[in-house]
């Protein structure tokens, strides 16, 4: 088991890693090659919500037993779209439309592997062994978000094609990986008679609906997630209206990236330590003023700091919360219950950019980082109640 977690932690980690250092740059090429700012952003725009929708579509022949093929499949297409790619900018001045095809595959490709990947810890480690799992697959995409971005910026100076290259091996590197996987991927299926595609592939959101566990794992992934998204982009745009350059809104980036790290590594202990609720509480009600005091800070380093904070709490509660949606679902429902958690997750990630610059735009700077400590002050007072508490005390966290 602890072999083929290893091989599972670094196909996560070589592709986190890869799949940063290519998009870091991304926008940067594509803007190199004439590409208007809308063509990027409609690029990353229609990439993510194709995404969203194939979760859902893979989710189901991955629960019935094809999860490690797809991911090895999923790998190999992408490694083949982005080197395509890599070669090609390499060889010279490739048409744009042949590097915009070979990214949006490549993205279609790792939204594949994602949804078919969900779930493999339950089938790789032990009940006991799931928290401690949980936190490191958590800190290997923390630690992605500090080195690719940083690796990639220095293949780019040296080669624009080299960024691409280092995400095609990686995703060789996954698919090796994911190969020499000795654990049965194949969970048991409970297909009731008579029940057609439509139906079963809904059964994750079913299961999501009964479950007042996993509905209080996705409100609370949901909206945490979405608050982090729109606090980055509060600062961003308070920061570029004070004059600061990029390097400070890089630095905000390293300096969270890892602290996120050091809280996800930290999450089991603490969890054992002062018990699943009271974490879940407590990072909840944390948060608050962090996201208020976000209102009211104007300095650079003093934005670093409290979003450092928020990243370094996050983490705590929600390995938690990972965990505890682990433990109540079967393993033949892994994968299409986490395409429903990570739908509406992503999806109120995309969302929370757009609402922010509304907010910054129309009401005050201020008003995203205002908005949000309201909201997390509501999801507080519901996470503090009694039958929530219970919810999370039944074996959390070991």
């Amino acid at each position: 088991m602890l072999r083929d977690f290893r091989l599972l932690w670094s196909a996560n980690a070589a592709d986190g890693v890869g799949s940063q250092a290519s998009g870091t740059v991304l926008p940067l090429l594509l803007l190199g090659m004439g590409s208007s700012p809308q063509t990027v952003g409609l690029l990353a725009g229609v990439s993510t919500a194709v995404g969203l929708l194939l979760g859902p579509l893979v989710a189901l022949p991955a629960d019935r037993g094809a999860r490690k093929r797809m991911m090895t499949g999923s790998a190999a297409v992408a490694a083949l779209a982005i080197g395509g790619a890599a070669l090609a900018l390499a060889a010279g001045r490739p048409p744009l439309g042949l590097i915009l095809a070979a990214v949006l595959v490549e993205r279609l490709a790792t939204a594949c592997f994602e949804a078919a990947a969900r779930g493999t810890v339950v089938l790789i480690c032990p009940g006991p062994e799931q928290p401690r799992a949980i936190a490191r697959l958590t800190a290997a995409d923390q630690g992605a978000l500090i080195a690719g971005p940083m690796l990639g910026g220095v293949l780019y100076q040296a080669a624009r094609a080299l960024p691409f290259l280092a995400d095609a091996l990686s995703y060789v590197i996954s698919a090796l990986c994911v190969s020499a996987l000795r654990a049965d991927l194949t969970a048991p299926v409970t297909r009731q008679r008579g029940e057609g595609p439509l139906r079963e592939g809904a059964a994750g959101l079913r299961l999501v609906r009964s479950s007042p566990v996993l509905r209080l794992v996705l409100v609370w992934a949901t909206l945490v997630n979405a608050v982090v998204v729109a606090l980055y982009y509060g600062a961003v745009f308070t920061l570029r209206r004070d004059g600061h350059a990029g390097a400070v809104l890089g630095a905000i980036l390293a300096l969270s990236g890892t602290a996120g790290l050091a809280g996800a590594l930290a999450a089991p202990r603490v969890a054992r330590r002062y018990g699943a609720p009271r974490v879940v509480t407590a990072v909840t009600w944390l948060l608050v003023p962090l996201a208020a005091a976000l209102a009211s800070v104007t300095g650079a380093w003093a934005y670093g700091l409290l979003f450092g904070l928020v990243c370094l709490l996050m983490p705590l509660a929600s390995v938690v919360l990972q965990t505890r949606a682990l433990q109540v679902t079967e393993p033949a429902l892994q994968a299409r219950t986490g395409a429903v958690l990570a739908t509406a997750t992503t999806g109120a990630a995309a969302l929370a950019p757009v609402l922010a610059g509304t907010l910054a735009d129309r009401v005050s700077d201020a008003a995203p980082a205002i908005v949000c400590g309201v909201l997390l002050a509501l999801l507080a007072a519901h996470s503090s109640r009694r039958p929530v508490r219970g919810l999370l005390a039944a074996e959390a966290v070991r």
